[in-house]
């Protein structure tokens, strides 16, 4: 009998190794565009852009827009011209609404199995190994149809056995009406890595297509097919991983446990040049409010600051400046009276008169965990300044960004980032949610 009952749970640990691995690629299709849409049904099956900071460059496009040729990171002006002739819609980057919209996609997929590598804010890789072989393309649909359901966000999947294979499998998803396409149980994938170019494979840039042109390897197929031993002598240990990867042998695990910061930066190109001290002055305290606010939302303290500004390179007229500094504090510390108040001391000692400044920020450097950074010279004061730090950042997040403030970061901001098409959503503030009005 227990001959019997080892041997049955022999077996059962066979099976369990045995399993086929299944990783799945959700990728949110045209993120930012997707959100705007979200709050904005007029928008559906019409061109749609986003563009970075200060209006600069689209950064994301609906499918409408690409099939009238609008190109990925272009200079908005180039494309303007399009844009008008064909009444594409035109937003700023959101970003508030992005990163909230992002989370509640995250957690909604922590459903299906709590450990996650968030990969990118649109992005994120997902194990289903516990779930059947035959059941992955059903599951895939299933989550797709879940996170839209919830979150309102489309999404495209791809599924299997490696994270390079699942990229691949996402890139094809990407232009099927399901959303969803699975490798798993398909015996020969080279006529599909045949189609795929070189260029469109995970981790090959662009230096790597060139190498791997002037080699004879044009697509997934014949980088899967090369021998290991060529591929790792003639270039490096990822690029043998990656075509290790399109063999199915998964070489890049998932990275589900996400270390903390080493540092923090917040800085920005401003809306326009900036000559006069006490505009930069407001500008460096805010990027510093606003890096205060993200370490202590993570439950970090910073033991050194730096602060950098710069001109344009290409305004020759005024003559080019850069500069930087970094102090250390005696002690680390998430107080953002502190931080602001050594941001600027060091800008008092790298600015100089007669330049118009086009970008500035701030760096919180030499992270470290909150909890452990008890001392000695830990008093009654430092907890009431902890309490209103505590306080600043709740009613913050109930009622907006920069609702309480410091007096020092200003009030018109002048020097803010061109946003002239912002749709003024902030899902994290009540009062700048959509209404709906009765007939």
């Amino acid at each position: 009998m227990k001959i019997l009952m080892f041997l049955f749970g022999e077996l059962l640990h066979m099976s369990f190794i045995q399993r086929t691995k299944k990783i799945a690629l959700v990728d949110c299709n045209s993120f930012y565009v997707s959100c705007e849409r979200l709050f904005n049904p007029k928008l559906r099956n019409k061109p749609v852009v986003v563009l970075s900071n200060n209006d600069g460059c689209i950064i994301s496009r609906s499918t409408e827009a690409k099939a009238l040729g609008i190109k990925m990171g272009e200079p908005y002006f180039k494309e303007k011209n399009v844009i008008i002739k064909n009444n594409v819609q035109v937003f700023s980057s959101n970003y508030s609404l992005y990163g909230d919209l992002s989370r509640r996609v995250m957690r909604t997929l922590k459903r299906f199995n709590p450990e996650i590598e968030i990969y990118s804010i649109d992005e994120a890789f997902l194990d289903l190994s516990n779930f059947p072989d035959n059941e992955t393309e059903d599951i895939g649909k299933e989550i797709r149809s879940i996170v839209l359901k919830w979150t309102g966000i489309p999404t495209s999947i791809g599924i299997a056995k490696t994270k390079t294979l699942s990229k691949v499998a996402n890139h094809i998803a990407k232009k099927k009406q399901s959303g969803v396409v699975s490798f798993i149980g398909i015996e020969n994938i080279d006529p599909i890595l045949e189609k795929v170019e070189i260029n469109d494979v995970w981790g090959v840039g662009k230096q790597l297509t060139k190498f791997y042109h002037q080699n004879g390897i044009f697509n997934a197929k014949q980088l899967k097919n090369k021998s290991n031993t060529w591929v790792k002598k003639s270039s490096n240990v990822l690029s043998s991983r990656t075509a290790m990867e399109l063999k199915g042998i998964s070489c890049i695990d998932l990275e589900i446990t996400s270390s903390k910061r080493k540092s923090c930066i917040v800085s920005r190109s401003f809306g326009k040049r900036v000559e006069d001290f006490q505009e930069l002055k407001e500008a460096i305290a805010g990027y510093s409010l606003n890096a205060s606010e993200k370490i202590r939302s993570e439950s970090l303290v910073t033991k050194s600051i730096t602060v950098f500004i710069r001109t344009s390179p290409f305004q020759n007229r005024y003559g080019f400046y850069s500069n930087s500094k970094t102090i250390d504090f005696p002690i680390s510390t998430n107080n953002s009276i502190e931080i602001v108040k050594a941001a600027v001391s060091i800008l008092e000692t790298i600015f100089k008169n007669g330049y118009l400044y086009q970008k500035a920020g701030v760096m919180l450097s030499h992270l470290s965990d909150s909890n452990n950074e008890k001392n000695l010279f830990s008093s009654e004061r430092d907890e009431k300044i902890n309490n209103l730090m505590k306080s600043i950042d709740n009613t913050n997040y109930r009622y907006g960004r920069s609702t309480l403030s410091l007096a020092s970061a200003g009030v018109h901001k002048k020097w803010n980032s061109k946003r002239q098409h912002y749709s003024k959503i902030d899902t994290a503030d009540f009062y700048s949610l959509p209404t709906i009005k009765a007939n």
